[in-house]
């Protein structure tokens, strides 16, 4: 317990004398356990919060579930922009894990501000240096919990070799585990000294378990494909963390050792937001979730956009020969199935030949049928995708994935990062009127596109780490020469025959799309780096430009990465602030 005439606050430091005694004769100490609320959304702001010790953090509710918005840390507050607009709060704040906060009434602090005015202007420039997330791991967690659930896993040797991987990113790392069970009071010197700090335990009932269970910003619990998993892996009462939905699983695979259960299986016992693969042998597995836990993981976030997303293809490649790695990935519509094949492990070889052989060589949109809900059958589309992807689900993939479609009957973007992969990706291109929408626990699903084309801001909650993101929705997709005096369905067939897809493709999705770009240009301030291939010729049902598209986004992204000094270590650096990088 930190005494109330101790507390050290640096930005209480430049008030005078009269003003500290007064904050402390005021302010309320208490201590608040892991996955308390500190307040909900819509709650009255009647105080301004400072973190002394521990982490709290802000969530906001979606589907029923809490979703972390950001970290809190020690000599920081919380609450004040609520405060200062006089209104309800606008997201909820939990304690992370068993925190030490100070309580400042509003009316005295509001009496403090006008005696000493420059603590507002302080208070400010804390609130804008967390919005611009000027350290890319500002809102990444600083402390892990390592749990094993089975004693056949080494977690030590497991978790030095993670410690040394995480060092080899640039970060200070320290590693606690059972050995040194009882000291757990040298966690905020720890803090203090390094930049991360993990905390290995074996699931079981002890009290260095459950000291570890309650001091960790994100716990990470590893299992082994070899085994089956029980069902809840993490007991309630011991995990807070699990509460707030800030569990990831660390699946290992033994070389030689058949599955018992699925990824999925695993997931679900677990109630992990996130799935990460451990191959054993396989340093490219350690590397990336090295990066993750220290908050130098890049995400690659493609949009939607038809024909015009080939151009993703081409830009990849280009990151690739920088030297990038992307260990999240996200999209919707084209850019959608385009990051899946990254995620499956597709190199730039097999991307192209499977692009092509899937919508290049032939047309995936001519089976036509008279009108009832859609254009086209979908049938080719449906097999094409099962050919390529198979029966994989989304957490057998080598990365963690996701990507977007649209719910019509509840009006809102739906989020797929589980189930299988192929029907995710069907639901995320079902261009209303032109592919037949998919219809999933009774609900109707189309193109992500026409909610969400550039869902930037679904990976800046998937990760902490860098964004990367290629949109090709920016400008003109469509050719209005195509609508004068435009042919029936059966003169058009005579003049393009079945491989040119009809004009009603481009002005359907068009149509879907163009009253959202406001949304759009939000999302896009969310990528750090953001690039843009012209494309101005390239309609977004023209599959036959696939060439000239790869060239524009290789292109555009070299011309990108020539003014990007250092290439992806520029982005991850920790000594300054990341700026955005626009491609033409």
């Amino acid at each position: 317990m930190v005494p109330k005439d101790t507390i050290d606050l640096p930005i209480l430091d430049k008030l005078g004398f009269l003003a500290r005694r007064a904050v402390r004769r005021e302010a309320r100490w208490f201590s608040l356990p892991g996955g308390q609320p500190l307040f909900h959304k819509g709650d009255p702001a009647d105080a301004l919060y400072f973190v002394v010790s521990g982490s709290v953090g802000a969530f906001r509710e979606r589907d029923g579930q809490l979703e972390l918005l950001g970290h809190i840390r020690p000599g920081e507050p919380a609450g004040e922009i609520a405060l200062f607009a006089d209104q309800p709060h606008s997201a909820s704040v939990y304690a992370l894990r068993d925190s030490e906060l100070i309580a400042l009434p509003k009316d005295e602090f509001l009496e403090i501000v006008g005696r000493r005015p420059e603590l507002m202007g302080d208070l400010a420039r804390m609130m804008i240096t967390r919005m611009r997330r000027a350290n890319p791991r500002s809102s990444a967690p600083r402390v892990f919990a390592l749990i094993s659930s089975s004693p056949s896993i080494d977690l030590r040797a497991y978790g030095l070799q993670l410690a040394e991987a995480m060092e080899r990113t640039g970060s200070k790392v320290a590693y606690m585990d059972g050995e040194e069970a009882g000291d757990m009071d040298r966690l905020a010197q720890l803090e203090d000294k390094y930049d991360q700090v993990l905390l290995a335990a074996p699931l079981r009932e002890g009290s260095w378990t459950r000291a570890v269970l309650r001091q960790a910003d994100r716990i990470w619990l590893l299992g082994r494909s070899d085994a089956r998993p029980s069902d809840p892996l993490l007991p309630g009462e011991m995990t807070p963390l699990a509460r707030l939905r800030l569990v990831d699983m660390v699946l290992i695979h033994p070389q030689g050792a058949p599955p018992q259960a699925a990824p999925r299986e695993w997931m679900n016992a677990a109630r992990a937001t996130r799935i990460f693969h451990w191959r054993i042998g396989n340093d490219h597995d350690v590397d990336a979730l090295a990066r993750t836990a220290c908050g130098k993981s890049i995400g690659l976030v493609l949009s939607g956009g038809g024909a015009r997303a080939y151009a993703h293809v081409g830009a990849i490649r280009a990151l690739r020969e920088a030297g990038f790695h992307f260990d999240f990935l996200g999209g919707t519509s084209m850019g959608a199935i385009i990051a899946a094949g990254v995620a499956m492990g597709w190199d730039d070889e097999e991307l192209d030949r499977r692009l092509r052989q899937a919508f290049v060589e032939t047309n995936p949109l001519d089976d036509y049928v008279l009108p009832v809900v859609s254009l086209t059958r979908g049938k080719k589309v449906d097999a094409r995708l099962k050919r390529h992807f198979g029966d994989v689900d989304i957490t057998d993939l080598q990365h963690p994935f996701f990507c977007i479609s649209t719910n019509l009957t509840k009006g809102e973007p739906m989020v797929h990062k589980q189930g299988m992969l192929r029907k995710a990706l069907r639901a995320s291109i079902a261009i209303p009127g032109l592919l037949p929408p998919v219809v999933q626990d009774d609900q109707l699903l189309v193109d992500g596109a026409v909610m969400k084309n550039f869902p930037a801001d679904e990976m800046r909650n998937f990760h902490r780490g860098p964004i990367v993101g290629l949109d090709v929705g920016r400008t003109n997709a469509i050719d209005a020469d195509d609508f004068v005096d435009a042919p029936n369905f059966f003169s058009w067939v005579l003049q393009h025959g079945f491989r040119d897809t009809p004009p009603i493709a481009s002005l359907l999705l068009r149509s879907a799309t163009a009253g959202r770009e406001g949304e759009m240009m939000i999302r896009r301030d969310e990528a750090d780096v953001l690039i843009h291939p012209g494309l101005q010729n390239i309609d977004i049902r023209n599959w036959r430009s696939y060439d000239q598209a790869v060239q524009e986004g290789y292109d555009t992204a070299k011309a990108v990465l020539g003014d990007l000094d250092g290439g992806p270590e520029a982005l991850t650096a920790t000594q300054s602030p990341m700026s955005d990088i626009i491609g033409p």
